[in-house]
């Protein structure tokens, strides 16, 4: 009986800790096939928007990602400098970053980074900015 009780206990606690663990923080859900982007904070939705990935002959890598370096004015160095505004770099040179080229947001058009309007990016790097150890990037479709 207490072996049955130290079980419902530890199960009980663990429930609670990992249920709220898996609605806290930021979750930036990216689905290749819709080239959307859902962004989840604290369990509750709160931005939708349409994204740009991986054009013909590129790949926008799927997983799960954490962010690893966030840069506001970036600037690519392997494609002839273009500007990537507002970078949350997730996998290696791969990022969520803004585009000029926001007519093509909502078809793939990148070399693989998921892009996002300019006003759309900076609202996305400062949430991630505020709580970048909290947040967890998806890929998706």
């Amino acid at each position: 009986m207490r072996r049955l009780l130290w079980f419902i206990v530890t199960i009980a606690i663990a429930v609670s800790l990992f249920g709220s663990a898996a609605s806290a923080g930021i979750t930036v859900r990216v689905n290749v096939a819709s080239q959307t982007m859902r962004v989840v904070v604290d369990g509750e939705h709160v931005h939708t928007w349409l994204v740009s990935t991986a054009g013909r002959g590129a790949v926008t890598p799927r997983g799960v990602f954490r962010p690893q370096w966030l840069s506001p004015h970036h600037r690519s160095r392997k494609y002839r400098w273009a500007p990537m505004p507002n970078a949350v770099f997730y996998s290696g040179h791969y990022a969520i970053h803004g585009t000029r080229d926001e007519h093509l947001i909502g078809s793939p058009a990148s070399r693989g980074c998921v892009r996002l309007t300019v006003a759309n990016s900076k609202t996305l790097f400062e949430l991630v900015r505020s709580r970048m150890h909290e947040t967890t990037i998806i890929i998706e479709g």
